[in-house]
């Protein structure tokens, strides 16, 4: 089992480390400072803190002796055309980090606002544009969701092959590449949108994947916590099936998944649209282990009433598929460590929390 995991928050990143039967944490790293993005690189173990600090733009910091020290680093930035007398668009946001394959040291990925997506080489010492996706025509069609442009936010490197790489985005839909990024294509037949006129609601470039999360071990299995609900890809994400009958709601953004068994995944639902917050006011962590045949709530130990919203990358389960964790836009962080059956406060005090990630 994973011993160690990372709070992504608007004011610090945040270590936890387990003592026993409990987590402790030392003092916030980057204090004040709001931190988008986390990634433990378990290739070589450095750590990677993307900072958002709004006029100053985004930074990008790396360590590699357990967050005792940091180096700040380059981060992704958009080159301006050639033949262009306008400035080269800005990186608003550093929305995920992820790394390359077991066989290429060093790689990185990084997915932003306004819809790219950069790769380095070097351990994020450089990054360059993937042009091929960022030059599609149909990215002229994307839109932003609960940001005003669109993101990327999921970025999947599939362990049996580095080359096939999925991306999410909010809102353009689900894009694959068979070969490192040289050429793309839009997929996810099944997805559906309500937010778009009835004649166009299955149209792939417009839908509005809140989250993607592959199964370790099956990297074919895929779930999706969609705008629309919650749907199952058996095919990498070609297709998708949807299930409609999940109460109290398919609505939602976190969505982990055991890395051992691709039938068993957790959600967090709520209630969607200009409302974001649980059911009922009651916070449940839905459970599936039948692929969706049917779903289980699980809110031992968690507070009623409640209005936390649980951000797209803010819940996760380690590699055992015992242990998870669980943060708030209100700054509350939950662990379980009997795969989601029960849940204990770890804080009540943390400012809101992005992102949560085992290392």
């Amino acid at each position: 089992m994973t011993d160690v995991f990372y709070v992504a928050s608007r004011k610090g990143l945040f270590t936890y480390r387990r003592n026993g039967a409990d987590w402790e944490t030392a003092a916030p790293q980057f204090l004040g400072e709001p931190v988008s993005a986390v990634l433990r690189d378990k290739r070589d173990g450095a750590i990677y803190a993307a900072l958002n600090l709004g006029h100053f733009g985004c930074k990008l910091h790396r360590s590699d002796d357990d967050g005792a020290t940091w180096k700040e680093l380059t981060p992704p930035a958009f080159p301006k055309a050639e033949d262009s007398a306008e400035d080269a668009p800005s990186v608003d946001l550093i929305w995920t980090l992820e790394t390359g394959g077991d066989d290429e040291p060093g790689v990185l990925y990084a997915g932003v606002i306004p819809g790219g997506l950069f790769r380095s080489e070097d351990h994020g010492e450089s990054w360059t544009l993937i042009e091929s996706l960022w030059n599609r025509e149909e990215r002229k069609g994307w839109f932003g969701g609960g940001y005003d442009k669109p993101g990327i936010h999921s970025i999947l490197v599939d362990p049996r092959d580095s080359k096939k790489i999925t991306l999410g985005v909010s809102c353009g839909g689900i894009w694959k590449s068979d070969d490192h990024g040289e050429t793309w294509r839009l997929t996810g037949k099944g997805l559906r949108s309500d937010y778009t006129p009835p004649d166009q609601s299955e149209e792939l470039n417009t839908q509005d994947p809140h989250r993607l999360a592959s199964c370790a071990s099956d990297p074919d299995t895929i779930w999706c916590q969609h705008h629309n609900g919650i749907f199952l890809s058996r095919d990498g994400g070609e297709t998708f099936v949807e299930f409609k009958d999940v109460k109290p709601a398919v609505f939602g953004f976190a969505v982990a998944v055991h890395p051992n068994d691709p039938d068993i995944a957790w959600l967090v639902p709520g209630v969607k649209d200009e409302y974001r917050v649980p059911v009922d006011g009651k916070l449940i962590v839905n459970k599936t282990t039948d692929g969706g045949k049917s779903f289980t709530p699980h809110a031992k130990g968690l507070p009623e009433p409640s209005y936390d919203l649980v951000f797209r990358h803010a819940l996760d389960v380690d590699e055992s598929g015992n242990r998870l964790i669980m943060g708030s836009t209100t700054g509350n962080l939950w662990a379980s460590d009997d795969g989601g059956a029960s849940w204990r406060q770890l804080n009540a005090h943390l400012p809101p929390i992005a992102q949560v990630a085992f290392g």
